[in-house]
């Protein structure tokens, strides 16, 4: 990639767990990057040890943009995503330096870089019947309904993931067509162009390994105590969109004494797993990308070296 009139920046994704941050903080040591948090959970303030937050030496050392910007109680949308995205990059371009998106929310990404679907408005109404036909059938039942008329969008969604489910069908009644396929005539509106890199584990039980390792150490480093604080906040309920976010919404139905701790976290690594699984599925969905195995020895080597390949006027970083 030469680049043009339009400015570049790096797109670095991936699934969970495989260490997206590590290999960002080594670019943004190598070259003049600014990183920007594609994570939809990263986004709330309060919610630090269960999203895998970077510490504060590494926020220190390689700050990332779009990172707290939000309560835990309030919306934010893949819209709301890429107003703030192409803010954070235009300014980073006027810094004269290069933007580095990391992250594992792919619907973000494919936002960003594809433009927006023209999908309907939201419908009140309909939105209360899904409501109370999830709350009789059981949100797993809506999602197999949404399996039955979109596939497509069903494997990328979790069949307890209220929002997404109940946005899949809401369309097809608005529209009659498939939220799916609506998202394919997205037109491209980012004035940036993406070089797209993809960290891809070799060896997903490996993968599944260190979803499960990373998860026992968030436990020890406060995640329930994390959990208990966030319920103590007048204005945060279970339901908000905020806590969707894996982990989050088992360990408080732990503390509200549904489940036990054993089942809550067993739960929790099970939708991780299926987190990581869906990542994977965009991932191989997208074209035009750069893909690296993230278990690989020299990994970060291999980044390097494509990005000087691709945009050889880089230049290098300040930071030593």
């Amino acid at each position: 990639m030469v680049p043009g009139d339009k400015p570049v920046a790096v797109c670095l994704a991936g699934p969970t767990a495989a260490g997206k941050t590590e290999i960002a903080v080594q670019l943004a040591q190598r070259f003049p990057f600014e990183i920007i948090s594609v994570d939809s959970a990263m986004v709330y303030r309060h919610m630090d040890v269960g999203t895998g937050k970077p510490e504060p030496a590494i926020l220190a050392a390689a700050p990332h943009r779009l990172i707290d910007i939000r309560e835990p109680w309030d919306t934010y949308s893949a819209g709301q995503f890429c107003l703030d995205a192409e803010e954070a990059i235009a300014a980073i371009c006027r810094a004269g330096r290069v933007p580095l998106l990391v992250g594992g929310t792919f619907l973000y990404f494919r936002a960003l870089q594809d433009g927006l679907a023209p999908l309907p408005e939201a419908d009140p109404d309909l939105r209360r019947q899904l409501d109370a036909r999830g709350a009789a059938e059981g949100w797993p039942a809506m999602h197999a309904e949404l399996a039955r008329i979109d596939p497509a969008a069903a494997e990328r969604i979790g069949p307890t993931d209220r929002q997404r489910i109940q946005r899949g069908l809401e369309v097809f009644s608005l529209t009659g067509e498939r939220i799916s396929d609506l998202q394919q005539t997205a037109t491209p509106e980012s004035s940036t162009d993406f070089l797209r890199i993809a960290l891809v584990p070799g060896d997903r039980a490996e993968l599944y390994r260190r979803i499960e390792a990373r998860f026992e150490r968030m436990m020890e480093a406060g995640f329930l105590e994390e959990v208990e604080g966030l319920r103590h906040l007048p204005e945060l309920q279970a339901d908000a969109p905020a806590m969707r976010a894996v982990g989050y919404r088992q360990l408080w139905e732990c503390l509200d004494g549904e489940v036990s701790l054993t089942a809550a976290k067993q739960r929790a690594i099970t939708a991780t797993r299926r987190l990581a699984k869906r990542q994977l599925s965009w991932l191989r969905s997208e074209p035009n990308q750069q893909q690296f195995d993230c278990f690989a020895p020299a990994v970060a080597d291999e980044v390097i070296s494509t990005i000087r390949s691709r945009i050889p006027n880089i230049g290098n970083s300040q930071v030593p």
